[in-house]
């Protein structure tokens, strides 16, 4: 399942993990926009000076058992 984690550069507290199943990011004009099933779901604007960063293992995922 993908996921993103969107950091905002001097402000730990507006971090955000992002996932779904779909979820997609595409990039419109200047806006990140992240859409799942239900459709857009958040949408960033490149002035906001965010980092997103693709996330395979998200944070606290625990490694399954075979």
């Amino acid at each position: 399942m993908p996921a993103f984690l969107i950091r905002h550069p001097g402000k730990q507290r507006d971090d955000i993990l992002l996932h779904g199943d779909p979820l997609t990011l595409t990039f419109t004009g200047n806006w990140a926009v992240f859409a799942d099933g239900g459709g857009t779901c958040l949408a960033i604007p490149a002035e906001a000076g965010a980092h997103i960063e693709r996330v395979d293992d998200p944070i606290g995922s625990a490694p399954q058992k075979e």
